[in-house]
């Protein structure tokens, strides 16, 4: 069954049609855990590594996701 969505790109279509038949080919090497996007597991694998590629301008707090440096400078907002 199609949902009707398209793409301009072949690769982008196959990530898509993830979403519909379950695949996660992406493979965590350290825990087992699969994911269906390439990206995901990249930040997954932050879990593990330790890395920390996100740095706060203020405090210089580093965090493993974008969310996360989002989520503290809300609090720089507050004071």
């Amino acid at each position: 069954k199609e949902c009707g969505k398209s793409f301009s790109q072949s690769s982008s279509l196959n990530e898509h049609h993830r979403i519909h038949t379950g695949e996660k080919p992406y493979e965590c090497n350290y825990c087992g855990a699969t994911f269906s996007r390439s990206s995901i597991l990249v930040e997954h694998l932050k879990i593990h590594t330790g890395r920390r590629e996100y740095e706060c301008n203020e405090c210089e707090k580093t965090f493993k996701s974008n969310s996360g440096l989002i989520r503290h400078r809300g609090f720089h907002a507050a004071e």
